[in-house]
Order: structure tokens, then sequence, then C-alpha cells
């Protein structure tokens, strides 16, 4: 199963090696982890999208309670939460085939951030199913690079 953990830090050296630590050493495959400062330039947010079962789970959110460091801790497992990524993708552009891939950036919402003669860069933010359908749907033209920021997350 995958869960969306938020844990609020003090921004300070090695934090997050003791909590991405935390993970690996209870087993867990971590799909995305994000880490920025928040409003309050002495804290920062880590989200971290990882698959396991919930037993390990709980276990794992109570040992990150108690590390040094850590402020808060949230399971947005429920979905209680605004969940978003952002994806950045280079893709072939041809005279022909870029009317269709502005097409489909519309529909998407999306935003053209580089246009060069052979390719189009485009931003889109969503979630998942979001992200994945509009990543889908340009993959036959041909992706040339793309970057993914992985989950964030805040509790509605």
């Amino acid at each position: 199963m995958r869960h969306t953990i938020s844990v609020l830090v003090e921004n300070k050296f090695g934090v997050l090696a003791r909590v991405s630590g935390m993970f690996s050493g209870r087993g867990f495959n971590i799909d995305s982890l994000n880490v920025a400062p928040t409003h309050d330039a002495t804290l920062s947010r880590i989200t971290v999208v990882l698959k396991g079962d919930d037993q390990a789970l709980d276990l794992c959110i109570k040992q990150l309670r108690k590390l040094i460091n850590v402020v808060d801790v949230i399971d947005f497992t429920d979905g209680s939460a605004v969940m978003r990524e952002l994806v950045l993708v280079k893709v072939r552009a041809t005279s022909q085939t870029r009317p269709e891939i502005l097409q489909i950036k519309d529909i998407f919402r999306a935003k053209i951030v580089n246009l060069n003669h052979d390719d189009v860069m485009i931003e889109c933010t969503g979630d998942d199913d979001k992200v994945n359908a509009f990543l889908g749907l340009l993959e036959p033209f041909g992706i040339l690079e793309l970057a993914r920021t992985g989950r964030l997350a805040l509790k509605r």
C-alpha cells in the first residue's frame, strides 16, 4: 500500500538522514521524497511517499515522533489532504506534431516554459493520475527528458 507522510522538522544538519534512515531501516521503499523550508525559516517539511504495510507504518510513525528535531508527523493515507505533483517534460515537437501537443497542453491546463525549433518544454501540476495521464498522451511524440517533484501534500 502507498502511504504519504508529512514530517515537520527543525531545519538542522542531519535531520533528513535520520528521517530517511528510519524508513529504510524499517524496510520501506521510498517512492518520492521532497524536502523544503516552510514559511518559518527554522522549520522544513519532508513529504515522503512510500510502500509498506500498515502495521510497520504505525510503528515507524511512532518512532519518527521520538526522533530529535521532529516537530510533527502526519499520515495522509485517509485522504485528508490536498496532494499535488509537478512535472517538467521536454517533448520532441515538429511543425506537424506541435499543434496536437499544444492541444494536449491546453486540456491539462499545463504551461509551456520553453520552446525550441525541435522540442517544447511543458510544466504540468496535478495529482498522480493527472500527471501520469498527461505523460501517457505525450509519450508517442517522444519524451526527451523529464523531471518530477514527487508528491507534495498539506492537510485540508
